[in-house]
């Protein structure tokens, strides 16, 4: 019997975690990507050559680290750095690719044109693919599945401000900025506040004469090193934290508590980065270089641009600064579904698209056959996210997951819609932001794969307090449910030895923790105290 298939466009974070799960659930996955190499938005391309393909800086490293980041079968090696380089994050996912044997369903060179529902779609759910191939020839083809694994960093958002056409420097996005070469010795502007904006704000303002970051709302900063060194997010997204305390302790007082250890940090408000909302109200921005380079003096935080001059910028507060040679605009990104049936069948208005569990189009509810897998911007690592998108889409398939009908979704729609307006302040980044760990947890849920640590508590309570207590790795999903992975509770208990394992490679004797000397202290405080009260006792009797 001839296998069905499904056809995936992409090849990088999103794609090859649903080619694998394809495969798992005896779908043939075809792969359409084109380059000539794996890894997407991960393979640093110093000439960009075409402005549809989105590419990291040279020296950009992950914001989340390799463990939160890893596939659920598929630990990075425990040589890599816990931020990885970005070279090391494609060195992870080629190592996936040859691992499970995905290389033989790539098509290298071959670009999808179009997508639409085959003339038969009504009776079996089938898609008609047209691409160009590697020779330039149009072709056209049918699948019985279809995922758009294109991720949403690919189409800049463009901002427009006032005088800008009279400027005489130079302003990119930073969707074309590859290095820092021709920013030395330049006085540089950097517009916007996510992770993209910080990396630059950094960056330039070591190698050029002074960098601005302009910013219109500001933002907390997050750190990659947690405490004691350990990953920030490895120690943030926890089962405790997000699953228990979040939901006994009030909003008001967590919000206090995130934003206190933010400004224990570096003070916000005096460095010119602190925004009107709350902590929760904005993705986070990670960066634990921007201080520093902040009190070096080598960046300057400025408010929101009023208007350019013909070498200068005057500010939303009025001053003006002059003798600008270049400007990064890091504003975002838009996204769109125009392969299929041209944008009409999955409409985006404002950066939103009305998709259950971000991936499935309820008017497509009759089959769920074609899903966009990877359209999230978790509180935590994208892999995983994309992976269980994937895994619930072939469960749902091949009957081992069970979907909402059409009317189930709109109203799922509706309440994460709801939500995140109320959570977030309005802004195109926040379209598609998700809990981490809560979406998980519903995708797992419908999959029949989400843990509960109160099953292990009595046969196995290392696990069970890894699992409340420890970071909320992908590996976790694999313990129960279809598909189950043999590996996985290996995988979880040995984290913290992974962890350690790249850290440093000068053997040191162990040194008693903080808390066993604070203990020790405190003990022998008390011992002395003793031995005084002791002697003037002595001394009075």
């Amino acid at each position: 019997m001839t296998k069905k298939r499904c056809a995936i466009v992409g090849a990088a974070v999103s794609g090859l975690p649903s080619a694998r799960w394809a495969l798992a659930y005896d779908y043939e996955p075809v792969i359409f990507e084109r380059l000539d190499k794996i890894g997407g938005l991960w393979r640093y391309k110093p000439e960009q050559f075409n402005p549809e393909l989105a590419s990291v800086m040279k020296s950009t490293v992950i914001d989340t680290s390799k463990e939160m980041n890893a596939y659920s079968d598929f630990p990075p090696p425990e040589h890599f750095a816990n931020y990885m380089h970005n070279t090391q994050m494609l060195a992870y996912l080629e190592l996936y690719t040859e691992h499970h044997g995905l290389y033989q369903y790539i098509r290298f060179h071959n670009t999808v044109l179009a997508i639409r529902r085959a003339d038969d779609y009504s009776r079996n759910g089938r898609w008609n693919v047209k691409w160009r191939d590697e020779n330039g020839t149009e072709r056209e083809e049918e699948f019985e599945a279809v995922i758009l694994a294109q991720g949403h960093h690919a189409k800049p958002k463009i901002v427009k401000f006032e005088g800008q056409d009279k400027f005489e420097g130079d302003i990119i996005h930073s969707h074309d900025y590859k290095n820092s070469k021709e920013y030395e010795d330049k006085v540089n502007v950097v517009v916007g506040a996510g992770n993209s904006a910080m990396d630059l704000a950094v960056e330039l303002g070591r190698v050029g004469k002074k960098c601005y970051l302009s910013t219109r709302r500001g933002a907390w900063i997050g750190k990659r090193v947690g405490e004691g060194g350990i990953p920030e997010d490895c120690l943030f997204n926890t089962r405790f934290k997000v699953c228990v305390l979040n939901r006994i302790l009030p909003q008001a007082f967590t919000n206090w508590l995130f934003i206190r250890q933010c400004q224990k940090r570096f003070d916000h408000a005096k460095y010119g980065i602190m925004p009107s909302h709350g902590f929760f109200s904005q993705h986070l921005t990670v960066s634990d270089d921007l201080p520093c380079r902040i009190i070096t003096g080598s960046v300057q935080v400025k408010p929101d641009i009023r208007e350019f001059t013909t070498h200068g910028i005057v500010w939303a507060d009025g001053t003006v600064t002059d003798g600008i040679d270049k400007i990064v605009m890091a504003t975002g990104y838009l996204f769109n579904f125009e392969l299929v049936e041209t944008g009409q069948l999955i409409p985006v208005k404002d950066n939103t698209a009305r998709l259950y569990k971000n991936m499935l189009a309820p008017q497509l509810a009759d089959w769920n056959t074609l899903a966009i897998v990877g359209l999230a911007q978790p509180s935590g690592a994208i892999h995983p996210v994309a992976e269980m998108q994937a895994r619930l889409f072939f469960a749902a398939l091949c009957g081992d997951a069970k979907l909402p009908t059409r009317e189930g979704m709109e109203h799922d729609i509706d309440r994460a819609q709801a939500e995140l307006a109320k959570a977030f302040v309005k802004s195109t980044r926040h379209t598609i932001e998700v809990n981490y760990i809560l979406f998980m947890d519903e995708l797992a849920e419908l999959i029949g794969c989400k843990p509960n640590p109160v099953d292990f508590a009595f046969s196995k309570p290392r696990l069970a307090h890894a699992l409340l207590f420890g970071p909320n790795v992908s590996y976790v999903y694999r313990l129960r449910g279809p598909k189950a992975w043999d590996g996985a509770e290996e995988a979880i208990l040995d984290i913290p030895r992974r962890m350690d394992l790249c850290l440093s490679g000068r053997k040191v004797k162990e040194v008693p923790t903080t808390e066993w000397a604070e203990i020790r202290s405190v003990l022998a405080l008390i011992v002395a105290i003793m031995v005084i009260g002791v002697y003037l006792l002595r001394a009075f009797i």
